[in-house]
């Protein structure tokens, strides 16, 4: 059925009775009078239809019935489901996205996400269906829709779906964060992407899987014995946080002409260069400032680079509606001068992958690695997907070349950043994909 929209009926005088298009009715194969039973963000009203000469597929709802489903009164366009059986029209996505921000403040501010979710509206208003942003604090009490260019407070119908864009790694495993997840699935109200991933997780998942697993640079958790080994066995060797994010808290350790040196990406690193150290003076060097995090340490590649820069591959991935797995985007991108991390939170700039790979190879042999680099991040994501809990629709895939051509994977992130590389507003393939797995989750989930 093709989307249906609702328009506010100002001058009705009976607040259960909706005016419906002949041609509706008619492909509803109700008559005028009938109970309908309209389900819209798992809220079930009942309403007596009359027919009306309006637009074919459109109902016209009292001011008061939208006061009951807990919608703004205004105009919207929904995508739609109809029961014969329960005689229930299903009406929809109520899409939540879940983040934190100060409700407090006069203008909502979402951080990073702001403008994304200002994309986000845009999309699902014009794709049909309903959005708004929550803490999970002030869940079904609170919520702020977009509206003539502000971000507005409201009661706001419970979520058919919820997008799950916390920045706390920690908040996700607090007790009250476990309690509100808990009456998610007390509500049947799906939530993705579900959690932050780790480093150390991701990596004992692709080692598994035989294909995969020569893509992933040797691995291991941070210990003296492992710095030892792997700082016997490589030239170059990483040590990153397990639960890092944005290039943060990264140190990488050389062997130049024998000698061992230590740079890092940490802000209060002060001196980027440690030279003349032994193993077990770079170890008590390091030791304080992981802050009894846990790290991995990891093999150096030496990937291509572009201008002398370090460069990766960010290949965007999000699930479709037949749950497959596909490329919405990629970009190069290129870490600043002074930074090895090419992070855009740390400085780095993107370019087209096509542009950034010619130059260290030639154009035949630049189209077929990007080609082979979309195939391998769709195997990456569906395998991580296929083996974690909860449910991941959207993975960021961070991909290195070496000089032979062979790709490396470098990280997965379950919440990529949502920067306008162009500084332009506009819908995105990739928020476009994000719409269509709410819609499609919103109407697959089995009502309670």
């Amino acid at each position: 059925m093709p989307p249906i929209s609702i328009v506010p009926w100002k001058f009705s005088t009976n607040h259960n009775h909706v005016r419906i298009s002949f041609y509706l009715l008619q492909q509803l194969r109700l008559n005028e009078g009938d109970e309908l039973t309209i389900s819209l963000g798992k809220k079930r009203v009942s309403i007596i239809v009359q027919a009306a000469e309006i637009d074919s597929y459109e109902l016209s709802l009292p001011e008061d019935l939208f006061n009951e489903f807990f919608l703004p009164v205004q105009c919207y366009k929904f995508h739609a489901s109809y029961s014969k059986e329960n005689n229930i029209l299903y009406l929809g996505p109520v899409v939540g996205l879940l983040t934190e921000f100060n409700s407090l403040a006069t203008e909502p501010s979402f951080g990073s996400i702001h403008a994304f979710c200002e994309e986000l509206h845009h999309g699902i208003l014009e794709a049909g269906g309903f959005f708004y942003v929550f803490t999970y604090k002030e869940f079904n009490v609170q919520g702020y829709y977009y509206s003539n260019g502000n971000w507005l407070p409201s009661e706001l119908p419970l979520p058919d779906v919820i997008y799950n864009r916390i920045h706390s790694r920690r908040l996700e495993y607090t007790n009250d964060f476990t309690l509100f997840r808990k009456k998610l699935e007390q509500l049947n109200i799906p939530l993705f992407n579900d959690r932050f991933l780790s480093k150390w997780e991701v990596h004992q998942q692709l080692i598994n899987e035989n294909h995969l697993v020569t893509h992933v640079p040797e691995t291991g958790l941070f210990s003296k014995e492992n710095l030892t080994y792997f700082l016997e066995k490589y030239e170059t060797v990483f040590i990153k946080p397990v639960h890092g994010s944005q290039g943060r808290s990264i140190f990488k350790l050389e062997k130049i002409d024998g000698v061992l040196s230590v740079d890092s990406s940490l802000k209060a690193f002060s001196e980027k260069k440690l030279t003349k150290f032994t193993i077990d003076e770079i170890y008590l060097q390091l030791k304080p400032l992981l802050n009894n995090r846990i790290y991995i340490v990891q093999q150096g590649i030496q990937l291509i680079t572009y201008e002398s820069r370090g460069m990766d591959f960010r290949v965007l991935c999000h699930m479709n509606h037949r749950d497959f797995w596909e490329v919405t985007s990629v970009v190069a991108r290129v870490s600043a001068e002074a930074e090895f991390v090419s992070n855009i939170a740390k400085g780095g700039e993107v370019m087209a992958p096509q542009t950034a790979i010619e130059k260290s190879f030639i154009a035949k042999e630049a189209t077929r690695i990007l080609s082979e680099m979309k195939e391998l991040a769709v195997e990456i994501t569906s395998w991580i997907s296929l083996q974690s809990s909860g449910i991941f629709g959207e993975l960021g895939i961070d991909i290195g070349i070496d000089h032979t051509g062979k790709l490396w994977l470098i990280e997965v992130n379950s919440k990529p950043s949502k920067n306008f590389e162009d500084g332009k507003l506009k819908i995105r393939p990739s928020a476009k994909a994000i719409i269509k797995f709410c819609t499609k989750l919103a109407f697959d989930t089995p009502e309670e």
